[in-house]
């Protein structure tokens, strides 16, 4: 293992190191916040980041994207360079990360499709309403979800972030006894269950949660929208199709929303 960098940002230890080929960010702990294999560094590395991109089942073609979150910026270079038609606003509470991933993680600067706000998410999404199709919530502190991005005046204000059928996509860890609280808490915001995705190794469960749209999608439309992400983007979301069936209520021809 090779350690590039260790640092302090504002508000915790960030590390830098490589091994096997892949450069690794981790902050303020041992869980590993992004990941980029050097000989290939626009692919998504990681499972539940990949995971996270399933958005595009439920939206397949958002203009505006709002991040909570950097980490390595690998979710959000790749919205940037592979969707032309979308536009990203990140909001990452540390500047300390944002240097970091642009120097050791090939994140861009700035320009008319990437904006970069550096502050509280949970300050900054209630001042957004009606802003974007998509939100990822990805914000984490020593390897758990930060609890003001979990609270449920923070997804009441994620509920007004989106227009009419946009979709929110949290993470969080699979073993993390709170999770059931917090999809209470966002089907109280969003009048409906969230869906879940387990990542595809186990460590990650990724929720969404739509504003509006149906109550259900066809299996046949969700298997189109995954060859059409397969084919544009590399993204292989057919395999979320099988966790889709797994953990959400449905019925042989639909998923239930």
């Amino acid at each position: 293992m090779k350690r590039l960098r260790d640092a302090f940002g504002a508000h915790r230890a960030i590390e830098i190191v490589e091994e096997d080929g892949v450069r690794v960010l981790q902050i303020g702990g041992n869980a590993i916040q992004s990941a980029m294999r050097l000989d290939a560094p626009d692919r998504i590395e990681l499972d539940y980041v990949r995971a996270m991109m399933g958005f595009l089942l439920f939206r397949p073609k958002p203009r505006e994207v709002l991040m909570i979150g950097l980490g390595g910026g690998s979710l959000a270079r790749f919205i940037h360079q592979k969707m032309p038609g979308t536009r990203v606003c990140v909001v990452e509470i540390d500047s300390g990360v944002l240097t970091v991933a642009r120097k050791y993680f090939h994140f861009p600067e700035e320009d008319a499709r990437l904006e970069i706000v550096i502050g509280d998410g949970a300050e900054v999404v209630p001042r957004r309403p009606s802003s974007c199709d998509v939100l990822v919530v990805d914000g984490f502190v020593n390897g758990s979800p930060a609890q003001d991005l979990c609270t449920q005046s923070f997804y009441n204000a994620a509920f007004a972030a989106l227009r009419s059928g946009g979709v929110m996509v949290a993470n969080f860890m699979a073993d993390d006894k709170r999770i059931e609280t917090y999809c209470r808490r966002i089907e109280k915001s969003f009048g409906h269950r969230p869906t879940l995705v387990l990542a595809e190794e186990e460590d990650n469960f990724i929720t969404f949660a739509l504003r509006g749209g149906p109550p259900r999608i066809a299996w046949a439309e969700l298997k189109a929208r995954a060859r059409v992400a397969e084919a544009l983007f590399g993204l292989p979301l057919g395999d979320c199709l099988e966790s889709l069936r797994r953990h959400n209520s449905h019925t042989s021809h639909y998923l239930e929303l």
